[in-house]
């Protein structure tokens, strides 16, 4: 649950809003190990974007998207990164959401 949005509904309670990252890794010119220490640990990521989510009321998804991707890029191996985020409940017929792509 996310505190997100303009609206006064929105801004009465968090809603629950999904969000998909999509990471591009350079590993170099050797594919990684299989081993969790030698890639991007995604559980890492996702408790960071979790105290994001809990730190505060986002205005807009655009926002709350590009801090994510801000937090995905402090990985030197994350050469650039996809995140989409989308409200799930706010309109009984339909879905809004935003994304953004960015890169080193």
């Amino acid at each position: 649950m996310i505190g997100l949005g303009i609206h006064p509904v929105e801004r009465a309670a968090p809603q629950r809003v999904l969000v998909n990252v999509w990471l591009h890794c350079d590993y170099g010119d050797a594919a990684p190990e299989d081993r969790i220490d030698a890639v991007v640990d995604y559980d890492f990521l996702r408790e960071r974007i979790l105290a994001l989510a809990a730190s505060r009321h986002f205005e807009l998804q655009e926002t709350l998207c590009d801090e994510i991707a801000a937090l995905a890029l402090v990985d030197p191996r994350i050469a650039g990164v996809r995140v989409r985020t989308m409200k799930t409940d706010i309109y009984p017929d339909a879905r809004v959401g935003c994304e953004v792509v960015r890169r080193r």
